[in-house]
């Protein structure tokens, strides 16, 4: 029973401490325990551990270890990406060197689809660079999608790249360039997750859940008949009953050892993981926003609450400047409807710093208190949004 113990608890904490580090930084968790856990994790204790080392070592340990998580986490390096390649082979390695012959031809069968698929779509969005925004291909770009005059205004220029930004982009500082729809950059794949290649990455997630809940029922097959053979078959409830179990999975485990018994709970344990991120994705899909612009909805939000947030009408907004300018040149060529697209807005959204409409212009301002209150023009229904990821677009 102890090294059962000790087994669950390792896979357990481990796979709380990944999903706290990859999850816990999402708007949706920022405010659960899971947010602050991770705000623990990787923000009070290292900033307690600067303070004891800067009294005992005058700093020296925390210069060297910036230097090593600047690399890690602030440059582009294909440490993660090695480290998830050497788990998915290694284990799986392990696993099939000791159990391949132990099972039938008809398990054996999806073994090879179902493990050469993570390492394909690994591939694919790693080598993709289309996405990528570069002056060839800029004014395919700025015609993807229209500015929706919230989230993405016409006419910043990326400070980095020296480009006009097209809606949806986002400089990526690891990658070194604007990324068209971006999403996040995913350092499992060593690449920012964008237009084309965000569809090869929830095949990514897809594969690799199923690869790992595959694998733990494999495990489970092998060992069963062990976990059977050391069981008296107590009534539930009945006195001995959980020791007796405790006793049965303890011995199945230690005859699978860690080839099999291992692999298969670090499988178990794990595959919510992937999967979870996957239906994390599914909810951005359906509600027509990328991870980047999840963010940028969760502080709308936020200022709604607050009560600083303000919509109104572009035409009606452009016949008040005309009006007050005596022209009747319409200046905004940047226009929702420029670019083709099958949902057409004529909202504003702004935010003010003292709570109040801009000045001179209050009759044409709303106060706006819920993001159900503003229209996301790049959310065409779910099924379309669906049908557009599928496509890379």
């Amino acid at each position: 029973m102890g090294a059962l113990k000790n087994i669950v608890i390792a896979i357990f904490v481990l796979s709380l401490l990944t999903f706290v580090a990859l999850f816990g930084q999402l708007p949706a968790l920022r405010k659960t325990p899971i947010g602050w856990l991770q705000q623990a994790l990787f923000v009070h204790i290292p900033n307690a551990l600067k303070r004891v080392d800067q009294k005992v070592t005058g700093g020296r340990i925390i210069v060297k270890s910036k230097r090593l998580g600047h690399y890690l986490f602030y440059e582009r390096n294909p440490i993660v990406l090695i480290i998830f390649l050497i788990l998915l082979t290694g284990s799986s390695g392990l696993f099939l060197w000791h159990a391949i012959h132990l099972l039938p031809t008809s398990l054996l069968l999806p073994i090879p689809l179902l493990l050469g698929l993570p390492y394909y779509f690994t591939y694919l969005c790693a080598t993709h660079t289309s996405h990528y925004i570069t002056t060839l291909n800029l004014n395919y770009r700025l015609q993807g999608y229209p500015f929706d005059h919230i989230l993405y205004h016409p006419g910043p220029q990326c400070r980095t790249c020296a480009l006009p930004k097209p809606a949806r982009s986002k400089h990526c500082s690891l990658c070194g360039h604007c990324v068209a729809k971006c999403d996040h950059h995913c350092p499992w794949v060593n690449n920012c997750l964008g237009r084309g290649n965000y569809r090869y990455f929830l095949a990514l997630l897809l594969s690799l859940g199923l690869l790992q809940l595959y694998g733990a029922y494999l495990s489970y097959y092998l060992l069963y008949p062990y976990f059977l053979a050391h069981r008296n078959r107590n009534v539930l409830f009945k006195r001995g009953y959980w020791s007796e179990l405790g006793e049965a999975m303890a011995y199945a485990i230690h005859r699978g050892g860690l080839p099999i018994a291992g692999v298969g709970l670090l499988a178990a344990s794990t595959a919510a993981m992937p999967l979870a991120l996957l239906g994390y994705h599914c909810y951005l899909i359906w509600a027509g926003m990328t991870t980047n612009e999840s963010q940028k909805w969760a502080d709308w939000r936020d200022d709604m609450g607050e009560g600083c947030v303000f919509k109104a009408s572009r035409k009606a907004l452009k016949a008040h400047n005309r009006a007050r300018r005596g022209s009747e040149d319409d200046e905004d060529g940047d226009a929702v409807g420029a670019v083709r697209w099958p949902v057409e807005s004529d909202q504003v959204v702004v935010r003010t710093n003292d709570g109040e409409p801009p000045v001179g212009q209050e009759g044409l301002w709303t106060r706006v208190w819920s993001l159900g209150d503003v229209e996301n023009v790049y959310d065409l229904g779910g099924w379309d949004n669906l049908v557009e990821v599928l496509r890379g677009r």
